[in-house]
């Protein structure tokens, strides 16, 4: 059914082409209206009871979310053509950019996966005593408070909330399931006069919590603590900061969904293979301390996760993917504004990536200043720090000429910072980080660039991650063959050191990914570079240090073939002439053992070194001192044997 587009001028402050919109976006748009929102708020309300309408103005979604809810309707798609393409000094050109952005609006992301997490409220509070004792009054009629001060502090009984002393010594969860440990901790006695007395001090207390307020004004108890669901942290002499925490703490009761940010594969992970470690790239990038090592693979806490995406954005195998919205969606929304903007009439575009803290600089630079060109287009992400090298090449191999990412003030770039320079190193100076805070610098410097064509033909980026970026790396670069790349990149070769290899093949047996292998008919170590993580576990469990790693993108199609990086000729066995093992291999081993140790100390037993494991059975067998060989078995005893010794048989 072909959806219905309501577009707004804004009382006349844009100018849209409602005709071409509706063409060029495959909906069914009848013209352009002046104050959808208040005065034609009537041709919403029956567009919306009628259902599948797309809506161009973001700024009143609210309004039109809860007349559909009044109307008993379907919520109607709100997508925003004004601030980001209507207000700008290059608006008489944005036709194009708003039919992309509209259709980018219509790719709805699959619905994410959530948990509930349950709070009942239950609150410890952290701080010097007058400030932990007013927070505690004004909370203690929501939540169920407990006030931890320092040891020694003098303070007065209340039923109204808990108070007890101690020395917080650990703190670990997340909203509704905190445990703390508290040392020297002391409990408040009922009654007596005075300073109420306490209880014997005890160490190693522990206690559950839903919430924490922290109100101590030193050191956060966790890493990224702004993205710790339920700790809340304030500047104790900021009146404001601890305002707005204790307002937050007292709406944190009840039942919350939790999103479940990433999706894990464990056995994709390359993290390690019998205790020699190798990837850890996830484990250095999360902000929260949410994934932890658990043998050969990696954990993650959902609960935890605060869904920045940088693990899925350097995880080199796919193991870790980002699921809210899964790299499919995000392929798909890249492809549809390219498109759309290119057969639209649209030139030049370039891609401007933001979270929702770009899209406030975006709205303000809009508003009062000279909003976006009409080439560049903006799309909002929910996690910057996944927006890797692979999406950044999809993008500039499906029609954009560059991509820019805006940085928020909060964005972590441990990650994104590699991801940038391997996208570089691939497609160079075509991706970069704008760490910009001013609206009005946003718009000259975007302004100020050249608009420069697509450096190629659009490609359709469908499959994972390394598929795609492998794609977008070969229509990227047609006539180069090999790409060399930074250190740490999850493409490369493995170089095999012929004179130190022992064909021992423990490479081959530990290689998470199969790029290592043998061949069951001779001693061969094959490799197949499309399939190389860069790990380095091959690197770490080589006895004689033969391998080491070359960071490169091998862009022919050998990459996708096995190749020899080793082989050597079989021995034959002495007796029967079946092959096995290496040649040099045992040449050196007799060598070192025949007539030297204990157990091949004459030529017979030497000799068995140099036959396979049927022919080496059969020589110990018939061998002098046969090992297999025992004592006569003794004669079975009989009732002859028994009877006879009686005195009256």
């Amino acid at each position: 059914m072909t959806k219905t587009l309501l577009v707004c001028d804004c009382l006349g402050s844009q100018h849209v082409d409602f005709n071409a919109l509706g063409e060029l976006t495959g909906t069914a748009c009848s013209g352009c209206h002046t104050s959808l929102c208040t005065t034609q708020i009537e041709t919403a309300a029956k567009a919306i009871k009628a259902g599948d309408v797309v809506i161009a103005c973001a700024q009143e979604a609210h309004r039109f979310t809860a007349l559909a809810e009044e109307l008993d309707a379907p919520e109607p798609i709100c997508v925003d053509i004004r601030d980001r393409a209507g207000w700008s000094d290059d608006s008489a050109s944005a036709t194009a950019k708003m039919a992309a952005l509209i259709k980018d609006a219509l790719l709805a992301p699959p619905s994410p996966k959530s948990v509930d997490v349950i709070t009942e409220g239950t609150c410890l509070i952290i701080g010097a005593e007058e400030t932990a004792i007013a927070a505690a009054q004004k909370l203690s009629d929501t939540l169920a408070v407990t006030v931890l001060l320092a040891p020694g502090t003098d303070f007065l009984p209340t039923s109204a909330y808990d108070v007890v002393t101690g020395s917080l010594d650990k703190a670990t969860g997340t909203l509704g399931r905190f445990e703390v440990r508290i040392n020297n901790f002391q409990q408040s006695l009922t009654g007596g006069r005075g300073t109420p007395a306490l209880t014997a001090p005890q160490n190693g207390a522990r206690s559950e919590c839903d919430i924490i307020l922290d109100l101590s004004g030193g050191l956060a108890m966790f890493p990224a603590p702004e993205k710790r669901d339920g700790y809340l942290r304030a500047d104790p002499g900021s009146q404001t900061a601890v305002a707005d925490a204790i307002f937050t703490a007292s709406q944190m009761v009840g039942t919350f969904e939790k999103p479940l940010y990433v999706r894990m594969e464990p056995t994709l992970c390359a993290h390690s293979r019998a205790e020699k470690p190798a990837c850890s790239n996830c484990l250095n990038v999360c902000p929260t301390g949410a994934i932890l090592s658990a043998g050969e693979t990696v954990t993650i806490d959902p609960m935890i996760c605060a869904g920045c995406g940088a693990c899925a954005a350097v995880c080199p195998s796919g193991a870790i993917s980002y699921d809210v919205p899964p790299p499919d969606h995000m392929f798909r929304r890249i492809s549809a504004l390219a498109r759309t903007y290119r057969t639209s009439g649209g030139t030049d575009a370039a891609l401007l990536v933001h979270d929702d803290h770009g899209a406030e600089m975006i709205s303000l630079a809009a508003r009062f200043g000279r909003g976006l060109p009409a080439h560049v287009i903006p799309m909002e992400v929910s996690a910057l720090s996944g927006f890797g090298h692979a999406e950044m090449l999809a993008a500039l191999a499906s029609g954009f000429s560059r991509v820019d990412i805006l940085l928020g003030p909060k964005t972590e770039r441990d990650a994104l910072d590699p991801q940038l320079a391997l996208a570089n190193a691939i497609a160079p100076d075509q991706s970069a980080l704008l760490d910009i805070t001013d609206p009005d610098a946003l718009s000259d410097h975007l302004f100020g660039q050249t608009p420069t064509p697509a450096t190629t033909d659009p490609i359709l980026p469908i499959g994972s991650r390394r598929q795609v970026a492998r794609l977008a790396a070969k229509a990227l670069n047609p006539d180069l063959g090999v790409l060399a790349l930074p250190q740490g990149a999850p493409y490369g070769a493995v170089v095999v050191d012929t004179d130190a290899c022992t064909m021992c093949l423990a490479c081959v047996s530990l290689c998470p990914s199969g790029a290592l292998g043998d061949n069951p008919d001779m001693p061969q170590l094959r490799f197949q570079e499309d399939a190389c993580l860069q790990c380095g576990l091959c690197t770490n469990v080589c006895p004689e240090s033969a391998i080491t790693l070359e960071p490169q993108l091998n862009l022919t199609d050998m990459a996708l073939q096995q190749v020899v990086l080793n082989e050597e000729e079989p021995f034959g066995c002495v007796e029967c002439g079946t092959l096995f093992g290496v040649k040099s291999t045992v040449e050196k081993i007799v060598e070192k053992l025949a007539g030297k140790h204990a157990m091949f100390a004459n030529p017979e037993t030497a000799r068995m070194i140099q036959m396979c494991d049927g022919c080496r059975i059969n020589a110990q067998y018939h061998s002098q001192n046969n090992p297999f060989a025992g004592k006569e078995r003794p004669r079975p005893r009989t009732t002859d044997d028994y009877l006879s010794k009686r005195k009256d048989h």
